[in-house]
């Protein structure tokens, strides 16, 4: 709908004697009506999702929360607990704000995921990097994988605290059985930024690959992500000897 059809527009569900209220020109909502969303500025962007009603004018806060962080990438980084203590960003904001990156996120992930083949651990590291992002507690996932080896579904097990993630092996296979997957990969991060894995981690990878061996589903791999840091518990060390024929990713031919 071009912006001059709008005028002629009226709010769905709104009275027909009450006319659709144009935005002031020159505003920030008025040039992205008439130029698209891509005239903005971040600085507008941020403004716009803030929204009005707070102590401090929207814009004027964008301005600070932008050099207080950095870049548009550093406040996307920001905790909701930490934004909401910011002067004039307050409860409201902080959840439009976290939102607002949330829904980013979400338009741009699955199409990264879903479908990816996987030959070997490494071509996880993207796709783990965005799904930990922005994690100060633990998170557990689930990628389940086809007989090819392709990405069918990723899944949130646990969220746990800042060094734990309670995690049964029922709740990992749960989905693995449901949309009949051939094989899964667990991963998980480490908030404390070090990917070394934990004794914890080595008797839960352990349980998981004797669980998925009764069940038929390959225990292919399990992850974990630090800060700058991605560590595959199959090329550290995998904590049972392979059966017989047993498949890896490395030989994995898609």
């Amino acid at each position: 709908m071009k912006f001059n059809e709008i005028q002629n527009t009226r709010e769905v569900g709104e009275c027909p004697r009450s006319p659709l209220r144009l935005p002031e020109p020159g505003s920030r909502v008025e040039r992205l009506l008439r130029h698209g969303v891509k005239a903005l500025s971040g600085g507008e962007l941020v403004a716009l999702v803030l929204g009005p009603g707070g102590p401090v004018p929207a814009s004027l806060l964008a301005v600070q929360l932008l050099a207080r962080c950095g870049s548009l990438p550093g406040l996307a980084e920001v905790s909701p607990q930490v934004l909401c203590r910011l002067p004039g960003v307050g409860l409201a904001r902080a959840a439009r704000l976290c939102a607002a990156v949330e829904l980013g996120r979400r338009c741009q992930g699955p199409a990264r995921k879903l479908g990816l083949l996987v030959r070997r651990p490494a071509d996880l590291q993207p796709v783990l990097d965005d799904e930990f992002r922005g994690c100060d507690r633990e998170h557990f996932l689930g990628l389940y994988l086809d007989t090819r080896h392709r990405v069918v579904a990723v899944e949130t097990i646990s969220i746990g605290s800042l060094n734990a993630s309670l995690v049964h092996p029922r709740e990992v296979f749960k989905p693995a059985v449901a949309m009949g997957a051939a094989a899964v990969i667990a991963a998980h991060n480490h908030p404390s930024g070090c990917a070394r894995p934990s004794g914890d981690d080595l008797e839960l990878t352990e349980r998981l690959i004797r669980c998925g061996r009764l069940l038929g589903i390959e225990m292919l791999d399990h992850i974990i992500v630090g800060s700058g840091e991605f560590l595959s518990l199959r090329e550290y060390g995998w904590p049972v000897p392979p059966e017989p024929g047993q498949p890896t990713l490395a030989s994995s031919e898609g």
